[in-house]
């Protein structure tokens, strides 16, 4: 598999942009530098934008909140799909109304469910009748371990997402995977999940926002690429979050974006096609190189959309010619 090709721009060739937030529009409590400025052209372009996201600690008019602040273009509440609301979605399609339910996470996983007419419980005493768990940062050890007595028991388990990290302000922290890890290693247990790489989030975000050609945005490979490939879209990975274009070039066949750019001012670029030989790329104007296992910039802007795009599509060439890895040199990202 090799990159995608556009002869127009991605906000002209689809008609909604799925956004990740944290690493793609904003880190922690800034906006990602030239982020509003990007999706505000795209919107011109006539790019529906949905802003979904794993992070369950928030309600969908906070997170909104949030965006308009921060400058970004016509955003409504409605714009906004959480996998708290993809997992009250799946647990009221399970569950009869009014059930009561053990929650472990905050405000931004309960209002969703009490939209959804389950009842939030927080004690097996409370004789729940199933187990969601989200992230936020009051939970410890007293919720972990009152979910895990409540699955031991028998009762089936949620869980927003299981992303292992989340990227804040101060770098990358534990993020809901390692709590739901530390509750699966004292339970055996394998839980239900609604957020990416899972489909629910995305079949969610079509349900609320509409959309017949949607690209997902995101900065992880295992969550928001995978979770494209799993829901049978398109994506366009960028690099101002977790995933490095490093490990976009490492990524195996099957779990690779259709397009990379350095940020969402790719959105608003072509793509062109590119022109391969077995130790050389072309992209538009940008040429790289292979010699001794290292991709070097031969001509081109580093970081721009075209380098990227030779780079990582040469570096694909070679591992599904020969299995082995190349490196990228520093001189290819600026």
């Amino acid at each position: 598999m090799t990159l995608g090709s556009t002869t127009q721009s991605l906000s002209t060739t689809y008609d909604l942009a799925m956004l990740d937030l944290d690493g793609v529009v904003y880190r922690g409590p800034d906006a990602i530098p030239g982020a509003a400025v990007a999706l505000t052209t795209a919107r011109d372009h006539g790019l529906r934008l949905a802003y979904i996201t794993n992070n369950a600690s928030r309600t969908a008019d906070t997170v909104a909140d949030k965006l308009r602040s921060m400058g970004m273009p016509d955003v409504h509440d409605d714009d906004v799909v959480t996998s708290a609301q993809a997992v009250a979605h799946l647990m009221a399609d399970a569950l009869p109304s009014g059930s009561p339910v053990l929650v472990v996470g905050g405000p931004g996983l309960r209002a969703p469910l009490e939209q959804r007419g389950l009842r939030c419980v927080a004690s097996l005493d409370e004789a729940p009748v199933a187990v969601v768990q989200g992230f936020d940062p009051s939970v410890g050890w007293e919720q972990l371990a009152e979910a895990s007595y409540a699955i031991s028991s028998g009762l089936p388990w949620y869980v927003s997402n299981t992303d292992m990290t989340v990227p804040t302000a101060r770098g990358i922290a534990p993020g809901n995977g390692s709590l739901v890890q530390a509750v699966r290693n004292a339970t055996g247990v394998d839980p239900i999940v609604a957020g990416k790489p899972e489909k629910a989030l995305f079949d969610e975000t079509i349900a609320r926002v509409g959309g017949k050609h949607p690209l997902m945005v995101g900065d992880r490979l295992d969550t928001d690429i995978d979770g494209a490939i799993n829901a049978g879209i398109d994506s366009l990975a960028v690099l101002t979050g977790v995933s490095t274009v490093q490990e976009i070039a490492d990524a195996d066949d099957g779990r690779r974006p259709t397009f990379v750019s350095a940020d969402l001012r790719g959105l608003d670029e072509q793509h062109p096609e590119i022109e391969l030989t077995d130790d050389r790329a072309r992209c538009g104007d940008a040429v790289v190189t292979l010699a001794d296992g290292v991709v070097t910039l031969e001509s081109g802007e580093p970081s721009s959309t075209p380098v990227l795009r030779a780079a990582v599509a040469l570096a694909w060439h070679v591992r599904d010619r020969s299995g082995a890895r190349v490196r990228l040199d520093g001189t290819l990202v600026a």
